[in-house]
């Protein structure tokens, strides 16, 4: 069952086509990342599923094809700007939009002084939301996106501004969501937030999806020319092995790049008789490397 359906979706603002025929499925109950650098499409994409824009052509299915009204209050979005009263205090602002997405008066408050606890500004409940930092009002903007428990969260850049303490923060309260049954769709341009945190994954260029899958797929598409190597002896006839495109020493290791088309099993095979083999293995690209090699080759098309 999918929570999300985008079908050849398109959408063009003048001249430039910021969408071109994206389809997605994000299934219910996981972790979805739209990745991609500034200005892929991510953020006109996620505005199409809220249907603050609407696509020029194609089909989108939001849980389960309700209409979107009838499903607002399942639905958590945190934009990319970022909306709080600044002279109300954290504990107000809270409970206010705790009202607005259907929590009872009665609770209104109580669910705010859970959530503020959960993202560790309880002290800071009585603080105008202007006197708070930047990463607090990410931290206090997450808070009011999930408060009435949506089904659904949709987060568009939600660790910008960030310390790694308040990310891991963030990241462990998603993790935790997902694991209720929750769906989450966040988008970002940095590769590594995703590789630790998503079990789906859309690759976004120029509005078109570059890959989509999760990342053992993505990776297992994709053949490695490179292979972590520890070696005990003289190792300079890399730099002029057949086989061997370029050297580079990480830490104890060698990180060794194989010509295309090159197997490490012959480079290995190779090794075993000139040095001694500590460590061998295939170097398993980042989700950065991946999507640098595929953007290049999109954009050599």
């Amino acid at each position: 069952m999918d929570a999300i359906v985008l079908d050849n979706v398109t959408k063009s603002f003048g001249p430039v086509r910021a969408v071109d025929s994206l389809s997605v499925r994000v299934p219910t109950g996981c972790i979805y990342g739209f990745l991609g650098p500034n200005g892929a499409g991510k953020t006109t994409a996620i505005r199409m599923i809220m249907n603050i824009i609407q696509p020029d052509s194609g089909r989108i299915v939001v849980l389960q094809n309700g209409p979107l009204e009838e499903n607002r209050q399942r639905i958590g979005y945190m934009p990319e700007e970022r909306g709080l009263y600044r002279k109300m205090t954290a504990g107000k602002v809270l409970s206010y939009f705790g009202s607005i997405k259907g929590i009872s008066p009665r609770e209104c408050d109580r669910h705010a002084r859970q959530w503020l606890e959960r993202v560790e500004l309880i002290d800071h409940i009585d603080k105008k939301v202007e006197e708070l930092s930047r990463g607090m009002h990410q931290k206090l903007q997450f808070a009011v996106t999930a408060i009435n428990e949506p089904d659904l969260l949709i987060l568009d850049e939600p660790f910008s501004g960030l310390d790694p303490v308040n990310l891991d923060l963030l990241k462990d309260i998603i993790q935790d969501m997902r694991a209720r049954g929750k769906t989450i769709i966040f988008s970002t341009h940095v590769m590594h937030e995703a590789e630790r945190l998503c079990d789906y994954i859309l690759l976004i260029n120029k509005g078109r999806s570059v890959l989509d899958g999760t990342l053992e797929d993505i990776r297992s598409r994709k053949k490695s020319h490179a292979v972590v190597a520890r070696l005990a002896g003289d190792t300079e006839f890399l730099k002029s092995h057949p086989l061997v495109e370029a050297v580079a020493m990480q830490e104890k290791n060698l990180e060794i790049t194989l010509i295309p088309r090159a197997s490490p099993q012959e480079l290995l095979k190779d090794l075993v008789g000139r040095v001694e083999v500590q460590r061998f293995e295939v170097k398993q690209p980042s989700l950065h490397e991946l999507f640098i090699q595929l953007v290049k080759e999109q954009n050599a098309q």
